[in-house]
């Protein structure tokens, strides 16, 4: 059958089963988004109020759901506003497919109006970038785009269409998307018996659980793993909820705002069994030292991470979940009664603590993990309060924690946050922001009321940079060189004024009923908390430290 490139493209996202995109328009996509009106009963569109948000949401979507998250822009500054976004999502494997157009074949090269190399811009944090010139090539490149978003270690792809391939049109056929198999028959046997006498004759094993077990599907086989070798476990800022935070095997997270139970088991610790972490340098500390009495025994779909921060003892390249099965499946019940008793009591007696005399983030985080019992999709922005949000509360299942790990991109949250709202009606999403954060992704406020997204946004205002005035203090001199956001902004007036429904709480009394408020409106919300400008994350490593160098405010105040 005869069709337009646009038609081509809007036939092609709902052979893929999708069912919402993010965007905005612009001259060079319009032929596509007058198609996508006459879809608009199949293919859900949220116009975001900047590009970047787009892919935010999109990065959202895709993180909540596992599915393919899809963008769309306009050529020059629309794709160039997108780049962010992709880098997100690149560098925390998110599946996404960035559709933008550029100007029409005759005027490429030649510096026309909104022109823009976006697939030569992008080629860097993608994990493929098209450009389509040819109309005949369209439905094979969009097919082409969402196979490699998804397969191995899933990532963004971008599709750029010149405007004439969106207008002239080519014979399509609806075909149906090919299934994407788990990687496993990579899987090394050798590796698998090593592995076994390795954790078979360790005494002090730690599981350590990144993102990749949650892109791995591996929840279920990796609780049974840890039962099947009585191991604590830690986990990444990524790996939250692949292993339920409030079992007790689990010591909380690892690294520079790691707990302390986690850093000092994992220096002292035999055997290091590493589930889809790439050892990013939060993570690791001084990676001379990193687990210095151990074997690491690495877990990855992607040998690419082998041995590039952390030389390891064993690797074994697969799909976490099918080495998981393998595993399970050839180790006996282990039993390590005096490890486990001596990593329990110290995680009694190394507990987090925050001051609870005055309203603070770990306060607030706390009791809104009381109120919705971990059933939730929390996503955060980037800073103190993500780091509160890891630290306090406790992710029950896969896909509830949203927040950028890789790239750390501030004004991230919101957009995410709407993305998964779309994805998941029925769940309560919230956004844990500061105000340097918010100021940022602001704007996307009145996309979540323009689209009837009721997404709770909880931004712990301190009138700083709260993360970079922390390091400022710890290892600047207390220089607070333009940290300080003390100004006459009014959130709550602001909100109000982009749809929202707002309040603000400057006692722990307000916390408990402004949230079950919150928590039962149907409407988007934003909860202005006043906090103090000087509280600090903790526990932390200083920068390229060992993590049995780990302090809290005690340890602070003895030196």
């Amino acid at each position: 059958m005869q069709m337009t490139g646009s038609q081509i493209v809007i036939e092609c996202l709902k052979e893929q089963g999708v069912d919402t995109v993010f965007g905005y328009p612009g001259g060079a996509i319009l032929n596509i988004y007058d198609e996508l009106y006459r879809h608009q009963d199949e293919i859900r569109h949220v116009l975001v109020s900047h590009e970047q948000g787009a892919a935010h949401a999109a990065d959202g979507y895709a993180r909540s759901t596992g599915k393919v998250g899809v963008c769309m822009a306009t050529s020059g500054p629309g794709a160039t506003n997108l780049v962010t976004g992709i880098a997100t999502a690149y560098m925390d494997s998110v599946p996404m497919v960035a559709i933008t157009c550029n100007v029409g074949l005759s005027l490429l090269g030649k510096d026309s109006f909104q022109e823009i190399d976006i697939a030569g811009i992008t080629t860097p944090i993608t994990k493929y970038s098209f450009i389509v010139k040819d109309v005949k090539s369209l439905a094979s490149t969009m097919r082409r785009a969402f196979k490699i978003a998804r397969s191995g270690r899933p990532g963004p792809v971008l599709i750029d269409i010149v405007k004439n391939a969106t207008s002239d049109e080519a014979d399509y056929e609806r075909k149906v998307p090919e299934l994407i198999k788990r990687p496993s028959s990579q899987i090394d046997e050798l590796a698998i018996e090593e592995a076994v006498n390795i954790i078979r004759n360790s005494k002090k094993p730690v599981v350590f659980v990144g993102g990749g077990a949650i892109i791995a599907n591996a929840s279920k086989e990796l609780e049974e793993f840890v039962k099947n070798v009585d191991a604590p476990v830690t986990d990444t800022l990524m790996g939250k909820g692949a292993f339920r935070g409030d079992d007790d095997y689990y010591i909380g997270m690892l690294g520079m705002h790691g707990t302390k139970t986690a850093n000092l088991s994992v220096s002292e610790c035999d055997v290091l069994i590493v589930l889809g972490s790439r050892f990013s340098d939060r993570v690791t500390g001084n990676t001379e030292t990193f687990a210095k009495n151990a074997k690491i025994i690495q877990i990855d779909v992607d040998d690419a991470e082998v041995n590039k921060n952390i030389d390891i003892d064993l690797n074994i390249t697969g799909d976490i979940k099918s080495v998981l099965e393998i595993l399970n499946s050839r180790l006996e019940q282990l039993y390590h009664k005096e490890w486990i008793d001596k990593v329990m009591a110290r995680k009694d007696a190394l507990p987090l603590m925050y001051n609870k005399e005055v309203l603070t983030g770990p306060y607030i985080i706390e009791k809104l993990y009381e109120l919705t019992k971990g059933d939730a999709i929390i996503a955060t922005e980037v800073g103190q309060h993500q780091m509160w949000a890891a630290q306090y509360y406790k992710y029950l299942k896969p896909r509830t924690l949203i927040t950028s790990g890789g790239l750390g991109t501030m004004g991230y949250g919101l957009g995410a946050a709407i993305g998964a709202k779309a994805a998941n009606p029925a769940k309560t999403v919230i956004n844990i922001a500061g105000d340097g954060c918010f100021r940022m992704n602001m704007n996307e406020l009145i996309t979540a009321s323009r689209n009837n997204l009721p997404v709770i946004e909880i931004i712990f205002n301190n009138h700083v940079l709260g993360m970079v005035r922390q390091w400022q203090t710890l290892f600047y001199g207390k220089r607070y060189s333009h940290t300080v956001l003390n100004d006459s902004m009014d959130y709550v007036k602001l909100s109000e004024a982009m749809g929202a429904k707002a309040y603000r709480i400057e006692k722990k009394e307000d916390v408990e009923p402004v949230l079950k408020e919150a928590l039962e409106s149907d409407v988007p919300v934003v909860i202005d908390c006043i906090i103090q400008s000087d509280d600090k994350v903790f526990p932390m490593v200083a920068p390229g430290k060992n993590l049995d160098d780990v302090f809290d405010e005690k340890d602070l105040k003895k030196r």
